[in-house]
């Protein structure tokens, strides 16, 4: 299986540079897998596709101010990308210019009140770095960092940048925001708990890994990134009752579907957990947990756009991607979504 299998013509306009005014409001392609069937709705309408017993899980991570710029003892700007805490104050970072930041470099940020040592260059040229700072860790990021919006989103407002969380973000951790969630709404979630649907939540903290491109050939051969998750004992609950009477589990988004399947059985039962998932998803996956999945529209030859292939079918899915283009949906983290039934 070629990466090239997954590739699509996408027009440059049809990047989305702004969220919704709006949320609930974004499009909506309904994909039924099995009429092969393709509508156009509304995301707020994703209500009437959902039914009482059903499951619907969401990915309750919180993005952090990740982008951070500052200055080496020399005087030289340098910006690091912080990927995920190792333990306490040591984080894993992107960092450019990378050799100019070698062992044992210092960097400044915010005129001193936060500073950093490079420990190790790590696999793959980010480094492992030890922060050092007076008070509360997260509050020193609100000061100094920056929302580390996708490189494809280049027209960003402040009003905009503060749109890159979910309304039910909770858990600080993500280099990036789990972007199927942006279209919720609480008023939303509420309709959809009246309705007699469970909402369960899990964490995934989000890895900058989601916006790599597949440098291989082949698809088997691709090394996915690792990314930290936990489920506790009652959200695992939601899912389970809702396997065992006979209802849907809808997994919001590509980090919600990874979870789950991450830890499930073969008969699609979770469990409480904390751990590391680097589960790779493509087509010929049997699916053991998920029923649904609403997602948004992704880059061409990502492994995002394998894992809905591997759900719908790729040339079903390539089919609804070419039709979004004709219908100028909007594209990726601020764009439009999808449901596959």
């Amino acid at each position: 299986m070629k990466v090239s299998d997954f590739n699509y013509e996408l027009p440059k306009e049809l990047i989305a540079q702004h969220p919704y005014d709006k949320r609930d409001e974004a499009r909506l392609m309904v994909l039924d897998k099995k009429k092969q069937s393709i509508e156009h709705k509304v995301f707020k309408d994703v209500v009437d596709y959902l039914s009482p017993g059903d499951c619907l899980v969401i990915n309750n991570t919180k993005v952090i101010p990740a982008r951070l710029y500052g200055k080496k003892d020399t005087g030289a700007n340098v910006e690091f990308l912080l990927l995920k805490r190792i333990e306490n104050d040591t984080w894993e970072a992107m960092v450019r210019p990378g050799n100019k930041l070698k062992v044992g470099s210092k960097v400044i940020f915010g005129n001193g009140i936060l500073k950093a040592t490079i420990l190790e260059v790590l696999d793959g040229g980010n480094r492992k770095v030890q922060f050092e700072y007076e008070g509360i860790f997260n509050e020193i990021l609100d000061k100094v960092g920056l929302m580390p919006l996708p490189p494809y989103i280049t027209e960003a407002t402040k009003e905009d940048n503060k749109k890159y969380q979910t309304v039910y973000a909770k858990y600080d951790g993500s280099a990036a925001a789990p972007t199927a969630g942006l279209h919720f709404t609480e008023e939303l979630l509420e309709k959809i708990k009246a309705k007699g649907i469970e909402v369960a939540t899990v964490t995934l903290h989000v890895g900058i890994g989601t916006f790599r491109p597949v440098k291989v050939e082949n698809v088997e051969e691709h090394e996915m990134h690792s990314e930290h998750y936990y489920i506790k004992k009652e959200e695992a609950e939601k899912v389970n009752k809702a396997k065992k009477t006979g209802h849907k589990v809808i997994a919001v988004g590509t980090t919600s579907c990874r979870v789950l399947e991450s830890v499930s059985d073969e008969n699609g039962m979770i469990k409480e957990i904390e751990d590391d998932t680097s589960i790779f998803i493509y087509p010929g996956y049997k699916f053991k947990c998920i029923d649904s999945l609403i997602t948004n529209f992704h880059l061409p030859e990502s492994t995002l756009i394998m894992l809905v292939s591997s759900l719908a079918g790729r040339e079903f899915i390539l089919k609804a991607y070419n039709e979004a283009v004709k219908e100028k949906y909007k594209f990726f983290s601020f764009g439009d979504a999808m449901l596959i039934l």
